[in-house]
């Protein structure tokens, strides 16, 4: 993208909604995505830092007066820095408590959306970090009660660690900050200034929860948080134009803390995932971004484990669409019939291997196989087709070379040159020579032998009227003539025989190799988002633990305990994930096996044998 692009806006009945130019643009992207996203009050300077991240000096609208120039979530695709076969998706958000507005429920469905959306989220603010600045990130206290993970909870389920698992990592950016980073006369950084902030209060009375429940919250559901702090960037009178100012004319602790900030952004924000490690591309993430804004349309609370669902009744169907239009395409750009079956054979499997992985980058939690059962069987429908077309092509041309070259033999039966005393022993070379003239003509095709096999057989009626029409041989010697005709056909039809023999098996080495794609491309993605749930429980695990120590080092026994509970259950779930992971691979092979049977009977046989060497190198 050359410019940013209003992703979600308002319509006319002033509701938000996705908009079509850029949900297309996502629609194109099918590689990961890490999207950083950036939130807080307006007329702080949130575009600015969007637009380092874009390494680019102008983009995201920036403004010279009071009034906020960014309207709804706009959106950046570029290339990612540092990760490559990535693209870096940066939103911009809304400016929150504009007075203008005057609507805090748009603000806080802006929060919410960038929340959801995004795998790092920096909220941006002016100053200092006090309690006043907490107050205005209240739209964090109401985050429970606008989103959802799971459609029903038990009461059991510890809520922050779903919260911890989906949500993104936590940048606090610190605008025109002039204090100097100490405590009890000891420098402290950035990160640590963050926590001190973070501070909880002893005491239950009704203004103590309210000094506590942000703090609380940015505990709770963010388990990385980070903090930066920017002096003024330069003059007030550079701000005013800071598009047209040179990088020589800030404020060099600005461009330093800028620098550290974008490197850290590059070096540490992750892919976007939803639960169960499952990674987003820009097809997907847009088809998310409409999927939640539908339900506020409704007036719903968005779910993510319903938005999954959904996603993945919209995705997988287009998934194997493209999937199936990447092998025709493939098949089509190097397809010349007839050709060679190993030929074909190939071109199938290089077309095959790109369908699959086409069809593994835009698929979404397709839980069952059951969009990949479609695949298969399409694809195999599609090359079964085409080796048909192939084969028929073959006779065609096997047909017309037949014809040319046995055109003597049919001049001379037209005009019964062979019904004469020796004529059965001229019959004999003619065949036996034209023959193997054909034979040199159509050597390595495909039906050959079959088309050769039919005109002999349709001959044979001629060669024995030729026979019995020989005064020259006596009786003996046409009976032995005859024997060895028979014998003759036999061989042919063996011949043709073999060469369909080998083209099943080819059918069968090639049934095999595609179940063994699908089976293996499945099993990567699979062994990925398992890497990746395992991470995410790992850090929300590590969250926790520092969390724990925090409070007991602030006195907070009973809350320590509890988070003790909280911890020892997260620890049962990690155990339990780990010793589900070989049952679930057991039943995606299962199932890609049941779609081979109904699609390609003839790895039956070899399915069994494959799931245990499948295992002996996944495990």
């Amino acid at each position: 993208m050359k410019e940013p692009l209003c992703l979600i806006g308002s319509d006319s009945e002033e509701q938000l909604c996705v908009l079509k130019e850029a949900k297309a643009i996502l629609e194109k992207i099918t590689q990961p995505v890490v999207v950083v996203s950036v939130v807080g009050l307006y007329r702080t300077g949130k575009s600015y830092l969007m637009n380092r991240l874009a390494r680019k000096q102008t983009g995201f609208a920036l403004g010279n007066t009071i009034e906020s120039k960014t309207k709804g979530i706009w959106m950046w695709c570029v290339p990612h820095p540092t990760i490559s076969d990535h693209t870096l998706v940066l939103l911009d958000t809304e400016g929150l408590g504009d007075v203008d507005k005057g609507d805090e429920k748009h603000d806080t469905w802006i929060f919410c959306l960038a929340v959801l959306l995004s795998s790092t989220l920096v909220y941006n603010s002016l100053g200092v970090i006090d309690n006043m600045a907490l107050e205005k990130l209240h739209y964090v206290s109401e985050l429970t009660e606008n989103i959802r993970v799971k459609a029903h909870m038990s009461r059991d389920e510890d809520e922050s660690a779903e919260f911890m698992r989906v949500f993104p990592s936590f940048i606090w950016t610190v605008r025109d900050f002039t204090l100097i980073l100490e405590k009890d006369n000891q420098p402290i950084t950035a990160d640590q200034y963050l926590e001190s902030a973070l501070v909880l209060r002893h005491g239950n009375s009704d203004k103590i929860e309210r000094f506590n429940l942000p703090r609380r919250c940015l505990r709770n559901y963010f388990a990385e948080r980070k903090c930066f702090v920017f002096p003024r960037p330069t003059s007030d009178e550079n701000l005013r134009k800071i598009e047209d100012v040179k990088e020589e004319d800030l404020d060099p602790r600005f461009l330093k803390q800028a620098q550290e900030f974008c490197s850290y952004v590059f070096s540490n924000a992750k892919p976007k995932t939803v639960t169960g490690g499952r990674t987003l591309t820009g097809t997907v993430l847009g088809s998310l971004a409409e999927v939640y804004v539908e339900a506020i349309r409704r007036g719903r609370v968005p779910c993510l484990e319903n938005a999954v669902k959904t996603l993945a009744q919209i995705q997988n169907g287009k998934a194997v669409e493209q999937a199936v239009q990447v092998y025709i395409n493939q098949m089509f750009i190097s397809l010349s019939l007839p050709m060679d079956p190993a030929e074909l054979s190939d071109l199938h499997q290089q077309a095959e291997r790109k369908a699959i992985e086409v069809f593994i980058s835009t698929s979404f939690n397709d839980a069952e196989q059951k969009a990949q059962m479609d695949l298969m069987g399409q694809i195999q429908s599609e090359y079964e087709g085409l080796c048909h077309q192939n084969q028929e092509e073959c006779i065609r041309v096997c047909k017309s070379k037949l014809t040319r070259v046995f055109a003597p033999l049919e001049e001379a039966l037209s005009e019964g040159s062979f019904m004469r005393p020796g004529g059965y022993q001229e019959y004999r070379s003619t065949v036996k020579r034209l023959t193997q003239e054909y034979r040199s003509y159509t050597d390595g095709q495909l039906m050959n032998e079959k088309v050769l096999t039919e005109y002999l057989n349709a001959k044979e009626k001629f060669a024995k009227n030729i026979l019995a029409a020989d005064q020259r041989l006596t009786e003996a010697e046409q009976k032995t003539e005859v024997e060895r005709l028979r014998m003759q056909a036999v061989e042919q039809r063996q011949k043709g025989l073999e060469k369909q023999n080998g083209l099943k098996e080819q059918m069968l080495k090639d049934q095999q190799r595609t179940y063994e794609q699908h089976l293996n491309q499945l099993m990567e993605r699979m062994e990925r988002e398992h890497k990746r749930a395992q991470e995410d429980n790992e850090r929300v695990m590590q969250a926790k633990l520092n969390e724990q120590r925090v409070l007991l080092e602030q006195g907070f026994q009973d809350k320590a305990n509890q988070m003790n509970r909280q911890i020892e259950g997260l620890k049962n779930e990690m155990r339990n994930h780990d010793d589900s992971k070989r049952s679930t691979f057991s039943k995606v092979v299962e199932n890609v096996g049941t779609a081979a049977a109904l699609f390609l009977p003839g790895i039956i046989p070899k399915a069994f044998g494959a799931i245990a060497s499948f295992f002996s190198s996944w495990f």
